[in-house]
């Protein structure tokens, strides 16, 4: 098991106590120095509650881009996933800028899909904060159906993610499509659920019917 976890930001405005919202990057990058030590402490106190050990990874898309890195950070995640301790990976938004471009991934959805290629992953679980992929914004539309399972990302299926796009917070839907892309283009089952439901991790890793999911090609 791997988690790839945002909230170093919002931690380090926390801890800092501050409200004013400021986008500059490198104020951006002080709180998610602060942020990532605070978001780590509450990840160790809950795993250790089960005697579970956890271990942190920060990657920028250049560690996975360079050849050595690439196999670094495999060979690390691996050996952890053999030690049954669980990693809870994030970018380095220390390093890792809006001004680099393409070489930040951009969110936590494409870093998920990446890392989950890096492990050979099977499956890559994507929580949001409704139930899957809508057929229209189930907050605007009563209309609007789960759609159970996708087999092939087209034109139509990045349309229906345009309309829920507002709806499922930081990244969006269409992140989310762009990671199962990527995941499921590398042999990775993908599911989009809903991280507010109680067991939903327990639901989908036993192939209940649960989000919405995207096998492999």
């Amino acid at each position: 098991i791997i988690i790839v976890s945002s909230g170093a930001v919002a931690a380090g405005r926390q801890k800092l106590g501050l409200t004013k919202e400021q986008k500059d990057i490198p104020f951006k990058q002080v709180l998610a120095s602060v942020g990532q030590s605070q978001l780590m402490n509450v990840y160790e106190q809950l795993f250790s509650k089960h005697n579970i050990i956890v271990a942190q990874a920060l990657l920028t898309k250049s560690d996975l881009i360079d050849r050595a890195g690439y196999l670094n950070a495999r060979n690390t995640l691996l050996a952890l996933i053999e030690l049954g301790v669980i990693c809870i990976v994030n970018e380095n938004d220390v390093v890792a800028t809006d001004e680099l471009g393409e070489l930040t991934f951009g969110d936590n959805d494409n870093l998920s899909a990446m890392v989950a290629n890096l492990v050979d992953a099977d499956l890559l679980a994507l929580l949001t904060d409704i139930d899957g992929l809508y057929t229209a914004d189930p907050a605007c539309n009563p209309q609007a159906r789960l759609i159970p399972r996708v087999e092939k990302i087209d034109a139509e299926i990045e349309r229906v993610a345009g309309d829920t796009a507002n709806f499922c917070g930081v990244g969006g839907m269409i992140t989310k499509l762009e990671a199962a892309k990527l995941a499921t283009a590398s042999g990775v089952t993908v599911v989009i659920a809903n991280g507010r439901k109680p067991d939903v991790l327990t639901q989908v890793t036993l192939g209940k019917n649960v989000g919405t999911i995207f096998p492999p090609r």
